[in-house]
């Protein structure tokens, strides 16, 4: 993950290496912003700030869940 004042942010809100990350929904216009979930808390981010979350698909989880 980048280390820009946004990044330093999401890593505090638990966007961390190893927390399971599901996207939940996403908005009307452009699909932003996206609804998704870190534990048991949901966030709205832009596009733009998710592109700063790194993740890869977890198999042994359904196909719509991904890990950071």
């Amino acid at each position: 993950m980048p280390n820009d004042a946004i990044a330093r942010r999401l890593r505090e809100l638990g966007f961390v290496r190893g927390e399971r990350v599901e996207v939940m929904a996403t908005g009307p216009v452009a699909k932003e912003p996206l609804l998704v979930q870190v534990g048991f808390t949901r966030f709205a981010l832009r596009r733009s700030e998710a592109a700063r979350v790194r993740v890869s698909r977890d198999d042994m989880q359904p196909a719509d869940g991904v890990v950071a």
